[in-house]
């Protein structure tokens, strides 16, 4: 008897098939892929040793043998959740991401801070495109594993990916006018990136368009904050403060922002606000002027005085004389520069007549003066001024305003009317002054 069961086992063993010994694995073919750790009670277990053996199939490319392994450690010990986990990752080297999402949920319930288990999640979520879910799940595993250089990686990517994506669309809503979802795209890409300097620039220029100027202001100071070289929030920042009459302060802003960038239209807000602030410093019948109906000697004397000042200094001196009318005027200190520098002079009583209405003979015999000294730099120029002789049907070339009209008139600073008439003694309006004037300066080189 005794030797019929001997005879018995010889032959179970010899009948029993042979155990395939597991790969040794030097590449593994799934690198990403991070085994669930065996629990300590689990260690000696028939299961566990099912388990290694999986995984070395499974790094190996044979997903067939890794799956009965992972198989046969549930059915020696249907508690061993790692096996659930392990299984999972062969659904998603089979690149089944929705099995395999399955498979990771049912081994979380068993154990939810189970590192491989959440980082498998994270990767099949990925596969589905489901990145904000997949995010989620590793920043799981970096709760759990702060060392998780993978999980780590995978985080910085997704978030980045999630801000483009954040912008793009922020971009987009505001393209498409639609400022309120824009403004909320924008907040959430700055909640994920919150010192990235254009995020809150471009905000902000949504907020201009919003209306909301307070938190535009806001905005593109922090930009600034964030980004001392932009030029462009400097210049948005002096647009605001313009808009609100605190000149000063705009002027600062342009000022910064065209020592960054000396940009075309920057400059030209920058010596606009500039501009304004000497306006401002000018007595109030000046800044009335370009509104007037019709302007004084006084009005035009400091339209010359002011804007053409610096050509004046550079003109040779003369001798005022005495001006017996212009004590306690307004103007005074420009009807004795204009007086001095020849263009404007008083009377053969010594009376400069400051509130004597302007005709457009006398703004043509100031322009003639102004004209010779700006003439003085540039002889070319000023002979084809001196040499038009534009013919006008209502002042005739013996007349003692034509030269000084035809110099005007050729000069282009004064038009010719209707029917070629030249309108010597019509009174000239502020606006027409201030042309004037203006054409002037562009002559002399001075704006």
């Amino acid at each position: 008897m005794r030797r019929a069961v001997i005879a018995v086992l010889v032959c179970a063993s010899a009948c029993a098939p042979a155990i395939v010994p597991a790969p040794i694995v030097t590449t593994p073919k799934f690198p990403d892929f991070v085994a669930p750790a065996v629990p300590t009670e689990f260690l000696t277990t028939a299961a566990a040793i099912n388990e290694n053996r999986g995984w070395a199939f499974l790094q190996s490319g044979d997903l067939r043998t890794a799956e009965h392994e992972f198989t046969a450690a549930l059915k020696n010990d249907p508690r061993f959740y790692p096996a659930v986990t392990s299984l999972a990752y062969v659904d998603l080297a089979r690149k089944d991401a929705k099995a395999a999402l399955e498979r990771f949920d049912k081994a979380l319930e068993q154990k939810r801070d189970d590192v491989g288990a959440l980082f498998g999640r994270g990767q099949a979520l990925l596969a589905l495109d489901r990145d904000s879910d997949a995010l989620s799940a590793f920043e799981a595993v970096l709760a759990v594993d702060p060392g998780q250089a993978e999980a780590r990686r995978r985080v910085a990517v997704l978030r980045f990916r999630g801000l483009e994506q954040e912008i793009a669309h922020a971009r987009e809503a505001a393209a498409g006018g639609r400022l309120d979802e824009a403004a909320r795209a924008y907040d959430t890409a700055i909640a994920g990136q919150p010192d990235s300097p254009f995020l809150y620039r471009e905000l902000a220029v949504v907020e201009q368009r919003q209306g909301r100027e307070d938190q535009a202001l806001e905005h593109f100071r922090r930009a600034v904050e964030l980004d001392p070289s932009d030029a462009r929030s400097l210049v948005h920042v002096g647009d605001i403060l313009e808009k609100r009459a605190d000149l000063e302060s705009a002027l600062q802003a342009y000022e910064s922002a065209a020592a960054l960038d000396p940009d075309p239209e920057t400059t030209r807000k920058l010596e606009a606000v500039r501009g304004r602030l000497e306006l401002e410093k000018l007595p109030p019948e000046y800044r009335a002027i370009e509104q007037a109906p019709q302007v004084t000697r006084a009005d035009l004397a400091a339209l010359v005085g002011i804007r053409l000042g610096q050509l004046l200094q550079n003109a040779p001196t003369g001798d005022a004389g005495l001006i017996t009318d212009i004590r306690n005027n307004w103007a005074q200190t420009w009807i004795v520069a204009v007086a001095r520098a020849g263009v404007m002079e008083p009377f053969a009583n010594h009376a400069f007549q400051p509130r004597a209405i302007v005709r457009r003979a006398d703004l043509a015999q100031t322009t003639a003066k102004v004209l010779e000294l700006i003439g003085a730099s540039q002889p070319a120029v000023a002979k084809a001024w001196e040499s038009a002789r534009p013919r006008f049907t209502d002042l005739a070339p013996t007349h003692l305003a034509y030269p000084a009209a035809s110099m005007a008139v050729g000069a282009k600073v004064l038009q010719v009317g209707p029917d070629a008439t030249f309108q010597p003694a019509r009174a000239i309006t502020g606006a027409e002054a201030m042309e004037a004037v203006g054409k002037l300066e562009s002559l002399a080189g001075l704006k």
